[in-house]
């Protein structure tokens, strides 16, 4: 029986850089991520209207029984710009307007 050689190594090239996806919302997250907090009375706005915690979670009982509805704010495409865009609110009143933003804290 003859023996068989391979001359053919298994050679791998080097990965190829992952293409970017296209998103559709980049220059709204990328807005957002920009947006200057200048004014104590904006950056109070943000924190009110932007809430700490997802107020869609819940735990519900009903009929003896307990069900969780998780946080769907993670949902939300934006969810981390918008939550950004309130930490950085949240710094200004704090560092630069000397404001207590405990009311803003869960």
């Amino acid at each position: 029986m003859e023996s068989v050689t391979h001359s053919h190594h298994h050679h791998h090239p080097p990965c190829a850089p992952k293409s970017r996806k296209f998103d559709i919302l980049h220059p709204l997250r990328r807005w957002v991520d920009e947006f200057p907090i200048k004014n104590e009375r904006l950056a109070h706005l943000i924190c009110q209207t932007i809430p700490c915690c997802c107020p869609f979670e819940r735990t519900l009982k009903l009929l003896g029984r307990t069900f969780h509805i998780p946080p769907l704010c993670k949902l939300n495409p934006l969810y981390d710009n918008f939550v950004g865009l309130r930490f950085r609110a949240l710094s200004h009143l704090a560092d630069d307007c000397g404001a207590d933003v405990t009311k803003y804290i869960c």
